[in-house]
């Protein structure tokens, strides 16, 4: 597999590509596209459920996004050093019985030199919330783009 830049060790600025590039990947809500991000033997921590491996990860992300519809989410980077970077998120979804959740996460990642993830560990909280208190539709746009994520 070719280099996925921005490669580390990670600058500010550089930080901030990789957190916009996962954001947007994930708004698509392509599975076989958001894979592609990380290394074939990637090891994920998602709530409780652990998989190894880029069909793992294809699989997983199949099923979340089948159950969280309509899903929109949102990335901000909290810290970084050399080859890992730590984000918090939120994104909201609706599920099969029409009910609007708030998700809130932290994601702690680890790169290898081409740029691919190896490592992603999330942990997740979700929040029922009603359609009216909706605030995140679709992907970020441009002017949205530095805006901060609310507490709640």
């Amino acid at each position: 597999m070719s280099a996925r830049p921005p490669l580390p060790p990670f600058t500010r600025e550089t930080a901030l590509q990789k957190v916009r590039a996962a954001e947007d990947a994930w708004n698509t809500r392509d599975p076989h596209k958001v894979s592609l991000a990380y290394s074939e033997d990637s090891v994920w921590r998602n709530r409780d459920t652990f998989v190894t491996g880029r069909a793992a990860i294809v699989e997983l992300l199949t099923a979340k996004w089948a159950r969280e519809r309509e899903y929109a989410l949102r990335k901000d980077l909290w810290s970084f050093d050399g080859n890992r970077i730590a984000v918090r998120f939120q994104y909201e979804s609706r599920d099969a019985d029409g009910r609007w959740w708030r998700s809130y996460g932290n994601e702690l990642w680890e790169f290898d030199g081409q740029g691919l993830m190896t490592r992603r560990e999330a942990s997740i909280d979700d929040v029922p919330i009603e359609e009216k208190d909706r605030r995140l539709f679709g992907p970020r746009s441009d002017a949205e783009r530095g805006a901060l994520l609310p507490l709640r």
